[in-house]
């Protein structure tokens, strides 16, 4: 059976045709990988599945965030901090706000390679939106077999190369001192398809303190060695070099001047630099009409020094204000795939073995005013996860199919402490997670193209590192700290209602024992403890049409209620009420684009729209950013020939100059809660392609 070589990426756990988010782009098959890691209709899936295409992710886009062009998804928040030494705030029905860096309760891919640690921690700094072919965000009860990550998956994948060589370049321009340039390269020769990826970002910063340049480069080859077998190599790279970290405000600061930075991040300089480089192999070979096996390999190194607002403190406990990082991690999958029937109705299975190596040389040192002191802190950490999984679905009757699956994980994290002194004693320690995931699910297709259907499954996210280093009064690991454990329920409707429109509607619940909450927050340290239960439930809703006139139409509608269940003792803080909001996530998110395209003079112009209800910072819920509405114009023209394209944007965000907090820093123990989103600002940004 010769492989689909068309629109396809290999990666470590599957390969997929493209498809867009955009009604008009998205095909009539509507094919995702997320759910089956093989393809699939998405109408077949029981659970929800949104894909972000590349002309939705690059038209009129910076390409520097991953937020610019996924707050279409229902369920997804993701917001620009403003500050990239900390990453994108990032959640999917209520899970992963908590995280004042990086990603977590979330698992993240880039062409088959984790971006997300077996501790459960990620970040989205792989993510090359220049290359990208689509996004893939997958949320629900299906997200268990991906282990831990209760919110949902988010996968990522580069395009192939054109089948000519072409050359592409771009540049961006705008406020605050905000620029990009940026060059890629493909194309195909003989059975070797490729493409590279480079570019590099500078910004000023909105705030003060936040000056940021980062340099990134992706690149995939595909080589077809025959008509059954295919190598996939995805390397790639994200350099940053002392990205300067503005830390958050009080609320009387940002009355005071939201731009401004908090005397402490100039006194000890708070800036952050990390390099990291990752290759992945991948090898795919069809046995034969009915069986596919998939081997993958990928390994990487990530460096990062990190300079924290963080005085000597207690001298048994504290562990620096610099943090020395040196990770190296790697992994591999053997997936197996069957299709074919059961009872003369078409079955498919899948079973598969994951594993998953982290190894950190972990050191602290002093920060005497922004200059590396005297050692604190000296460790190796090292994190192991195994997996295991199977999955079936089979379509036991014309209109309805079912998918049953189990993914079994083991996670071990090992401290070997090497800084010993008589009133630091030696931290080493070991302590060992382990779940077991089922998933079920139903789909009924009533019509050929819509569907109803319903899932539920268990689920679990383990504490990460992060959250495990430190405990209220002692050191060593917080060793207590369990994994949350989740139930998930879905229901929930998809398809198209004619040719030019697509819905979706879906109704969610997940319910946590053990939920992980924030104990103690002093002196920029963080210690973590569980509490009893939680409940977040809501709705989702999407609606794209293809209007008259050359209009076009997209919107998306969330409402999570998300709370505690319990009361529960918190530190050294009033004790949290039962009923009190879960903090970091906004009840109800909306986002709207109407966009017009005139055909003949090859002009599109559009006005997005963004709206978040307000956002509680502690499990207090003491304070709360207020709720706010934003939009954001841009138009854009074409001018194409032979072989080439150039076209040019003007971006205008913020258009109604509006002040408002774009994310929170939850539980700050120094009440610096709130991270202030920009106003008014203007980007240009230049396209070009040529083809040879």
């Amino acid at each position: 059976m010769r492989l689909k070589a068309v629109h396809a990426t290999l990666t470590a756990f599957g390969i997929a045709s493209g498809a867009s988010l955009a009604l008009a782009a998205e095909g009539d098959e509507g094919v995702v990988v997320s759910a089956t890691r093989s393809e699939r209709r998405n109408l077949d899936i029981p659970g929800s599945i949104d894909v972000v295409g590349a002309d939705t992710l690059r038209e009129g886009q910076p390409k520097v965030n991953l937020s610019e062009a996924l707050g279409r998804v229902p369920g997804l928040n993701i917001q620009n901090r403003q500050n990239y030494a900390q990453d994108l705030q990032l959640s999917i029905r209520g899970f992963g706000f908590r995280s004042n860096f990086g990603t977590r309760g979330v698992k993240l891919y880039a062409d088959g390679i984790p971006a997300t640690l077996p501790d459960g921690q990620g970040q989205t700094s792989s993510f090359n939106l220049s290359s990208a072919q689509r996004v893939e965000v997958m949320r629900g009860p299906m997200a268990s077999l991906y282990g831990n990550s209760p919110g949902g998956v988010i996968q990522m994948f580069t395009q192939d190369g054109p089948a000519r060589p072409t050359m592409g370049g771009e540049a961006m321009y705008g406020s605050y001192g905000t620029r990009r340039v940026g060059t890629q390269f493909g194309g195909q020769e003989g059975r070797l398809n490729y493409i590279a990826d480079w570019s590099r970002f500078h910004t000023d910063g909105w705030r003060d303190h936040s000056v940021a340049d980062r340099e990134q480069f992706n690149s995939k080859f595909k080589w077809q060695s025959g008509e059954d077998a295919r190598v996939t190599l995805v390397l790639n790279s994200v350099n940053q070099n002392d990205t300067l970290d503005p830390l958050g405000l009080t609320r009387a600061q940002v009355g005071d001047n939201p731009r401004q930075v908090d005397a402490v991040a100039l006194r000890f300089n708070t800036r952050k630099s990390n390099r990291q480089e990752q290759g992945g192999l991948s090898y795919e070979k069809c046995i034969d009409a009915g069986n596919t096996m998939r081997l993958s390999a990928y390994g990487g190194d990530r460096q990062v020094r990190q300079y924290q607002a963080i005085a000597v403190a207690n001298a048994t406990t504290y562990s620096g204000g610099v943090v020395d990082l040196q990770r190296y991690f790697g992994g591999g999958s053997l997936n197996w795939i069957h299709d074919g029937s059961l009872l003369e109705r078409a079955f498919s299975a899948t079973v598969g073995v994951e594993q998953e190596l982290m190894q950190d040389r972990r050191r602290g040192f002093d920060n005497n005013s922004g200059v590396m002191g005297t050692m604190r802190r000296d460790e190796d950490n090292r994190i192991e996860s195994t997996n295991v999984f199977a999955q079936a679905d089979w379509r036991f009757a014309e209109k309805m199919s079912a998918s049953l699956g189990l993914r079994s994980t083991r996670v071990s994290v090992t401290l070997k402490d090497y800084y010993i002194t008589a009133p630091n004693p030696d931290d080493s320690g070991k302590v060992i997670f382990a779940n077991t995931s089922p998933v079920m699910g139903l789909a009924y297709r009533f019509t050929p193209e819509m569907s109803v259907y319903g899932s539920a499954g268990r689920g679990f996210e383990t504490p990460t590192f992060a959250e495990l280093a430190y405990r209220n009064g002692g050191t060593g690991m917080n060793t207590a700290l369990k994994p949350g454990r989740n139930t998930n329920y879905e229901i929930g409707l998809k398809g198209r209602i004619g040719a030019d429109h697509r819905v979706t509607l879906a109704r969610f619940e997940t319910r946590t024992q053990d939920e992980i909450v924030t104990d103690v927050s002093v002196g920029g340290r963080a210690s973590f403890k569980n509490a009893s239960k939680t409940q977040r439930s809501g709705w989702e809703a999407s609606w794209l049409a293809a209007l008259p006139a050359g209009f076009d139409t997209s919107f998306a509608y969330t409402i999570v209620d998300a709370k505690y269940s319990d009361g529960f003792a918190s530190g050294t803080s009033p004790a949290v009420a039962a009923g009190n909001r879960i903090p970091g996530v906004p009840r109800t998110s909306v986002y709207a684009e109407l966009r017009w395209q005139h055909v003949p003079s090859n002009v599109t112009t559009a006005i997005e729209a963004r709206h978040a209800s307000q956002v509680f910072v502690d499990d207090q819920n003491s304070d709360a950013a207020a709720a706010y509405t934003v939009t954001n114009l841009r138009l854009g023209l074409e001018q194409k020939g032979k072989g080439w394209r150039i076209t040019e944007t003007l971006r205008m965000d913020n258009i109604a100059n509006v002040d408002y907090i774009g994310s929170v820093i939850v539980a700050d123990g120094n009440s610096r809660f709130f991270e202030t989103a920009p106003r008014r600002g203007v980007s240009f940004i230049v396209n070009g392609k040529l083809a040879f």
